[in-house]
């Protein structure tokens, strides 16, 4: 019996498959609940609210669609003709449903300080023994686990499945996109997700577009760029993180000099303080249990870790100003009025940098190879997108993004701070104007 989840972005996210049910009823699966899709941004969207759950089923959703379409219109004739094989499906979703179940707790902020890796806790996941995941994964077959594993970690052999879900465009992205869009009540990432759907196509080497769809593709590409500008790399946001960051990385400096007290906190990160954690141990943490932490930090004796702990609970962010090449010079400066004012500046001053490239052409010799947007024309050969689109190639190898230094709001305030510092803070702000640091006249 087919059943439905409602939902705000698909309307209804349809589960036909018994494996799908019983891979979203496990813990594992469960826990996404309980962590944010988009972390600190919330401080500054308060819609965004929204976890990693709700995106993970979207993401089965899309991948579901795309499979519909490909059996309906491109089904397999034969071994060697690049078209779609159904029996590829049931891989395809639950690599589509499971992709996510390996981040952590405010996720890229600790991989940041205790060095995990969610693409590795994903794997580690799907093919444990020890999972509810794995269980019903091998309810298929006892090399399943292994071969949804092998989406995440893109050695699949059949790279259709791949790039259904990670590739520039794909279901991970396209939800993403159009959730965290609208739960931050933003309109920057909202694209024709029917269209794209209706022209993608099969093919040998992977998955292309008809090239009568390039408009929808270019929508695509465009809202990317804006969410990254006005959403992912919102000020506020990256502000709440280096607290976040910052206040980690006190609470660790703290446990290896054997001052952090004795408590929740200290027995439930203590695996992480020492990178001896178990995949047990890790799948208990979620954004609460770190909160909880936090919360027991913001009384403890501590001044910095109590002062950082309040920050991130009561959204206290700090400022900050764009940094470039001619005035990162002025940093130690900055860094030294800082300590002047009484802030340590190892965990109260910090740069932040947010570089994207929204579209990038193949290029095999850097870090990560992107698959390139294809466009399929009417005889059946292939071009690359930013060959074709000037809209596409003017944003190409492009990086877009800031670098910015954070620093304490008391450097800027008036009249409301100890006339001991006045001083300090007059000649920090002659650093500062229009959002950028300058060499003061």
């Amino acid at each position: 019996m087919e059943k439905v989840l409602r939902d705000p972005i698909h309307n209804y996210i349809y589960i036909q498959h018994q494996v799908i049910l019983d891979l979203i009823n496990t813990k594992e699966f469960q826990r996404l609940r309980r962590i944010k899709q988009l972390g600190t941004t919330s401080y500054t969207f308060h819609g965004a609210e929204h976890s990693r759950f709700s995106h993970s089923v979207g993401v089965y959703e899309i991948t579901r669609k795309i499979c519909d379409l490909f059996q309906r219109n491109y089904p397999t004739q034969n071994s060697n003709d690049g078209l779609w094989d159904d029996h590829e499906r049931l891989v395809a979703l639950c690599a589509a449903l499971l992709h996510d179940v390996g981040h952590g707790a405010y996720s890229h902020t600790f991989e940041h300080i205790f060095h995990t890796n969610h693409e590795q806790m994903t794997q580690q996941i799907i093919t444990s023994p020890e999972t509810e995941v794995n269980h019903v994964l091998r309810q298929v077959s006892d090399d399943f686990p292994a071969q949804v594993a092998s989406v995440i970690a893109k050695t699949y052999p059949n790279q259709q499945v791949v790039q259904m879900i990670s590739s520039q465009i794909d279901a991970d992205r396209m939800d993403y996109l159009l959730r965290d869009s609208y739960f931050t009540g933003t309109k920057y990432g909202n694209f024709d997700l029917t269209r794209i759907l209706r022209v993608m196509r099969p093919y040998q080497g992977g998955i292309a577009f008809n090239f009568s769809g390039m408009h929808a593709v270019e929508d695509y590409i465009v809202s990317r760029f804006q969410m990254y500008q006005q959403v992912y790399f919102h000020p506020v946001s990256r502000s709440m993180e280096v607290i976040l960051s910052s206040l980690l990385k006190r609470a660790k400096d703290l446990y290896e000099m054997d001052q952090l007290p004795h408590d929740f906190a200290y027995e439930t990160l203590k695996p992480f303080f020492d990178n001896q954690f178990s995949l047990k141990q890790y799948l208990k943490l979620d954004d609460g249990v770190l909160n909880t932490c936090f919360s027991i930090w913001s009384e403890c004796d501590d001044h910095i870790l109590k002062d950082l702990a309040r920050r991130f609970l009561n959204r206290k962010p700090l400022k900050s100003a764009k940094v470039n090449d001619d005035t990162r010079s002025l940093l130690p400066t900055l860094r030294n009025l800082i300590a002047e004012a009484g802030f340590d500046p190892y965990y109260y001053a910090a740069t932040n940098d947010s570089f994207d490239l929204p579209y990038d052409s193949y290029n095999p010799s850097s870090k990560k190879p992107q698959t390139q947007i294809e466009l399929m024309q009417t005889d059946g050969s292939l071009i690359e997108l930013s060959t074709v689109s000037t809209l596409v190639k003017a944003i190409s190898g492009k990086i877009t993004g800031d670098e910015r230094f954070f620093f304490p709001r008391e450097m800027l305030a008036k009249g409301n701070q100890l006339e001991i510092f006045t001083p300090v803070y007059q000649q920090f702000e002659k650093y500062l104007h229009n959002d950028r640091l300058i060499f003061p006249k």
